[in-house]
């Protein structure tokens, strides 16, 4: 007791030594200025080059369009690197661009727009497929571009014919006026040609049309970023790809294989994929299942696993993230997903719903919250409604608390346990869904729930 006590005084005084600054980005700021308050930077990536462990950047009104890569590191629980909104300001960091100059294609309601493939720069969402180990149900022509009409988005269609003639899709959760937007797209070697259909009169030209053109928002591109903090933000419209466990996986913001995030009191909404990410890398295996098709996924699971441990996976240097206070949704595979990068994590007070709602795709990986490996992983006082599932535990939920969360108006299940032996204790949560559970496992304790 004494000797921790001491280590903690240590670690306090430590702190106290570093020069932390605090640095500022504007819309009215410019990426040649020092980043004070009188002179902020333009963009949050320039700030993201300078910060050192202590720094916080506070970020102004406005709408960011950029993909947020942290660069640098803090240097413990005490000394972070924080990513604020301005208090009392809407700041929106968003993975999209803004399309214009769109035409009348025939009769009836559909537009067209052709873009340069540098509209892109070095990632066209367009031309990338939705791919991915445990993705079951979906077609080869989906890809993980979207587009957007005043931040709501519109379904795809694999043929011009569903712009033209657009049909009700089948389990949409969306309104009929919703699911009868649609967009389809051709690209080749020079440009991308998207069709859209807005809706009966609907004018593109007098609405907010964007589309996606990053594959995250705020999201390291390396590894081992460690101890950030991201608050108060909109963080919106990003071209993630499926997210299983036996690949890279990637949200629309997430630590990347790192240790010490919190993430808190942000709205995260319209990820192709998924919200936030707290999962695996993708060196410990990439799609094998898929691709070479020589082992089942069972036998990959394991290999990513054992990969992960051999590669260094331990709580020294991952996992230990917060989630806390955030709103999550419109997200098409998970709200929160991870294999191996969550561990020893505290997901609470968090909003998340209409996850999956579109309906267009599905697969193994689909839930409000979905983890395997959710070691010593406490999940309380949620709020998951309107999805698939609402929390799905597969595979070594060891350790693992499930309290006073509640759950209502998922289709298959609010509570999913399974590939584990425990012990995991889910206890005083509210499961109003007509199917409140499935314990697909070994080793769980269920006490003082409410199962109507």
């Amino acid at each position: 007791m004494k000797k921790s006590i001491i280590s903690a005084a240590l670690a306090l005084l430590m702190s106290f030594g570093v020069s932390a600054n605090e640095y500022h980005v504007a819309k009215t700021g410019s990426d040649q200025n020092d980043g004070s308050a009188n002179a902020p930077f333009l963009t949050i990536n320039r700030a993201a080059m300078v910060l050192k462990a202590g720094d916080v950047v506070t970020v102004h009104e406005g709408v960011y369009r950029e993909w947020v890569q942290p660069r640098n590191s803090g240097a413990d629980n005490y000394s972070r690197i924080t990513y604020q909104a301005a208090p009392g300001e809407e700041v929106w960091i968003k993975g999209s661009e803004v399309v214009t100059g769109w035409k009348k294609d025939g009769k009836g309601d559909v537009w067209k727009v052709v873009l340069p493939n540098s509209f892109f720069k070095d990632f066209n969402p367009f031309a990338e497929p939705l791919v991915g180990d445990w993705l079951s149900q979906t077609n080869s022509k989906f890809v993980v571009g979207e587009v957007y009409i005043n931040g709501k988005s519109l379904f795809q269609a694999v043929e011009l014919e569903g712009v033209r003639n657009p049909e009700m899709p089948k389990n949409t959760r969306k309104s009929e006026a919703e699911a009868l937007r649609t967009w389809y797209v051709e690209v080749s070697d020079t440009q991308t040609t998207i069709w859209a259909n807005f809706g009966p009169g609907v004018n593109p030209n007098k609405e907010l049309i964007e589309v996606n053109a990053r594959p995250a928002v705020f999201f390291p591109a390396l590894p081992g970023v460690n101890y950030i903090t991201v608050r108060g933000f909109h963080l919106s419209q990003a071209a993630t790809n499926w997210a299983p466990p036996t690949a890279f996986q990637q949200g629309l913001i997430g630590p990347h294989w790192s240790k010490g995030w919190i993430i808190e009191d942000n709205v995260v909404s319209n990820s192709k994929c998924v919200g936030i990410c707290i999962g695996k890398d993708r060196a410990s295996g990439q799609n094998r299942w898929t691709i070479e098709r020589e082992l089942g996924g069972f036998n990959r699971e394991l290999e990513a696993i054992f990969q992960a441990e051999d590669m260094g996976w331990k709580k020294e240097n991952i996992g230990s993230h917060i989630i806390r206070n955030n709103e999550i949704f419109d997200c098409e595979q998970a709200g929160i997903v991870g294999h191996l990068g969550g561990v020893f994590s505290l997901i609470e007070h968090n909003y998340i719903h209409d996850i999956n709602a579109k309906r267009q795709y599905a697969g193994a990986e689909v839930g409000c919250i979905k983890l395997h490996a959710a070691i010593d992983v406490i999940i309380r006082n949620n709020i998951l409604e309107n999805g698939y599932n609402g929390l799905w535990l597969d595979w070594q939920g060891i350790g693992t608390r499930v309290s006073s969360n509640v759950f209502f108006n998922n289709d298959h299940t609010d509570i999913w346990t399974e590939v584990t032996h425990g012990p995991c204790l889910i206890d005083n949560n509210v499961l109003l869904s007509p199917n409140a559970f499935l314990e697909w496992g070994q080793g769980s304790a269920w006490v003082h729930n409410i199962i109507s």
